[in-house]
């Protein structure tokens, strides 16, 4: 009833707000932007769209656009509209999940108003008064509507003062819960859309909660064509590299609604980190940090007192429409250019707010990146297509497990050369990974960044990690197990845009096809024999023996040598895409061997198997295998990743490379 009460109230203000406009724009024909302040809503306008957000709280409660008085869905029973959001846990907790706190202003503001643009803020601080209630932050929320522009923008600053005390943040977002009878097309790429299911669907009796409680299996949805079809947010998920744009299409009237990211400078984990984009409900999520994909590696911890601010955004709620319901599909394509253009602006200009620095405030990092690994090439090559990057200061990869701070990247051309621009002032280092070449690269002089600085570093070679000559490799070092074998999915367990698809990986329960392919024995690979497209399954994950036991399991890699380097040392490398609650250990030639040559100790949370990643953070671990464990002829590698509790325990690996000693190629 309360959810009736404010889709009335609003459509009240909608015909109130109507008369005003129309009147208005009969004395002035150009349509400025007009702010109204009512008793409990605040309404901006600029002609092309209107946005009403909660007053004082700033949540959004209407967006009207092309003939339709809300885009937004006000009847669902837990969350509607749009609204900021964030999940927080106290200090010392070690779960990526806790408390939910849908972000409600004490104050509202209006920043700027004029002809061109209209800025309002909503702020709420923190007291002791709200401890346990409230994550202890100040948090002012911005919308930015500019003349002519057929939608809205949104930043918001987050504050952690020396008077608050300590706690885990654990994600930021913003959320839009669409009109359910409208929106039903979902596009976050160019060959990943589709008609979506229903979020009735979901609900018990129409679907069927599976394993991982955000995959439904559809058993009686509404529209017969998704009948056994699996839902799973997750197997929307996108890299921050390529989370530009996503969103709905409603085809009657023709109208899109996107979500835009110019810039990933304000997210977590870096370029390749992934995120949830827009899935069923239908919801589109604008994220600014999660755990996802990461663990507990990516929590923002606060200690009481510690001091820290960060611009989470802006971001564009973008609008479109065509007249015609057969063009519908083409709004796809005129959003990915708003986000070029988009783009191009970044960084924004028309801000308010001082803590998001403009474009002459920033400063600029150029070089050129060689990779010399003397195995390959006698000569540095040119790092092409590698990434380079800005962030906080840490060790060779720490940008991967940095939320606190701004991230900027960039990839080099053909050549080599990089242009790192818009990067905010501060300390930072500078970080790459060069496509199938192993490793990370950390430049070992700290840059400091001034407003119009403009530091060219001259040319940087990359060494990857390399003791001596190849003798074998599985894989390809790309941070992916993508190129390993992804079986098809159960037939019980399809999500039909991805079959005969380049992401077969995010069909759902592919970890339980393991134990179909090798009910009694483990997989065995023989190098110069195998295949790894072939052979090597993408996830070395556990064995079910019964319900609900599993069973750990071990690879076996077996290779040949001619001879042996008599008191030599052999180099293992492995690089592991992804690893959930894992153990790898290492044995040489005797599968029982205890304690074995190598053991990771517990590692990753990433569940990048149980929500279709394909990898999570990167791990390398190098291994020293001494001559005297090795003999002429066949030797075996015993891979056993120990921990098996659960079926999505498991190790994904990226790329695996035994080299001789060094003094064998001399």
């Amino acid at each position: 009833m309360q959810c009736a009460a404010a889709y009335n109230n609003i459509s009240c203000c909608f015909f109130f707000f109507f008369f005003f406009c129309n009147k208005h724009a009969k004395a002035n024909m150009a349509t400025p932007i007009v702010t109204t302040k009512l008793e409990d809503l605040v309404v901006i306008d600029n002609g092309l769209v209107q946005l009403s957000l909660s007053n004082p709280g700033g949540l959004i409660r209407g967006i009207q656009y092309n003939g339709i008085d809300n885009l937004l869905e006000l009847h669902n029973q837990d969350l509607n509209g749009g609204f900021y959001d964030l999940n927080w846990s106290e200090e010392g907790a070690s779960k990526t999940r806790g408390k939910f706190d849908t972000i409600e202003g004490t104050n509202f503001s209006v920043i700027v108003e004029n002809e061109e643009l209209v800025e309002v803020s909503f702020t709420r601080s923190w007291d002791p008064s709200v401890e346990g209630k409230q994550s202890p932050l100040s948090i002012d929320r911005r919308f930015v509507m500019l003349r002519d522009h057929p939608g809205f923008y949104s930043y918001a600053i987050f504050e952690h003062t020396e008077e608050y005390p300590g706690f885990n943040l654990n994600t930021a977002r913003i959320a839009f819960m669409l009109r359910k009878d409208k929106f039903h097309y979902m596009a976050v790429a160019d060959n990943r859309q589709r008609y979506m299911p229903l979020p009735d669907d979901r609900l018990p009796g129409r679907g069927q909660e599976l394993a991982y409680p955000e995959a439904v299996l559809l058993v009686d949805p509404v529209e017969p064509e998704f009948k056994g079809e699996v839902d799973d947010k997750y197997q929307y998920t996108l890299e921050n590299k390529d989370n530009k744009v996503h969103g709905w299409i409603c085809f009657d009237p023709p109208i899109g609604f996107w979500q835009i990211s110019p810039s990933n400078e304000f997210r977590n984990g870096g370029p390749f980190k992934q995120d949830l984009t827009s899935h069923v409900n239908p919801t589109t999520l604008a994220i600014f940090g999660t755990s996802h994909y990461a663990g507990e590696d990516l929590l923002l911890k606060f200690k009481h007192g510690e001091v820290w601010k960060k611009v989470f955004g802006p971001v564009f709620i973008y609008l479109n429409s065509v007249p015609d319901g057969h063009d519908a599909l083409s709004l796809w394509n005129d959003a990915k250019e708003q986000m070029k253009k988009e783009e191009e602006a970044w960084p924004y200009s028309f801000t308010a707010s001082e803590d998001f620095p403009k474009s002459e405030q920033r400063g600029r990092v150029r070089g050129k990146l060689f990779v010399y690994d003397r195995y390959i090439n006698k000569d540095k090559i040119p790092a092409g297509a590698a990434y380079v990057g800005l962030a906080p200061q840490g060790d060779k990869g720490s940008w991967q497990r940095e939320s606190k701070g701004y991230q900027f990247w960039s990839t080099t051309d053909e050549k080599g050369y990089f242009s790192v621009p818009n990067i905010r002032a501060g300390d930072y280092n500078l970080y790459a990974w060069v496509p199938e070449v192993i490793g990370d690269y950390k430049y070992e002089v700290a840059l400091t960044i001034t407003p119009g600085s403009d530091i060219d570093v001259g040319e940087l070679t990359f060494e990857p990690p390399r003791d001596g000559p190849t003798l074998w490799e599985i894989g390809i070092p790309n941070r992916s197990a993508a190129e390993f074998y992804v079986p098809d999915p159960d037939p019980m367990y399809i999500n039909k845009l991805y079959v005969d698809h380049p992401d077969r990986f995010r069909q759902y329960g592919l970890w339980e096809r393991y134990t179909d392919m090798y009910p009694d024995k483990d997989l065995v690979y023989t190098v110069g024999v195998s295949d790894y497209r072939k052979d090597w399954f993408y996830a070395q994950v556990t064995r079910k023996i019964a319900d609900n036991i599993y069973k750990a399991t071990t690879w076996q890699i077996k290779f040949s040598i001619d001879s042996v380097v008599e008191g030599g040392i052999y180099k293992l490398r492995l690089a592991l895409a992804s690893a959930h609650n894992s153990n790898l250990q290492v044995c040489v030639n005797n599968a029982d061997a205890n304690p074995p040559l190598f053991s990771s100790g517990v590692i990753g949370g990433d569940n990048a198997i149980a929500r279709h990643g394909i990898h999570g953070i990167y791990w390398l671990f190098n291994v020293d295998i001494a001559a005297a464990q090795l003999m002429p002829g066949e030797n075996t590698i015993y891979l056993t990743q120990t921990k098996s509790e659960s079926p999505f325990q498991g190790i994904m690996y990226d790329y695996i490379r035994l080299e001789a000693p060094s003094h064998l190629d001399s």
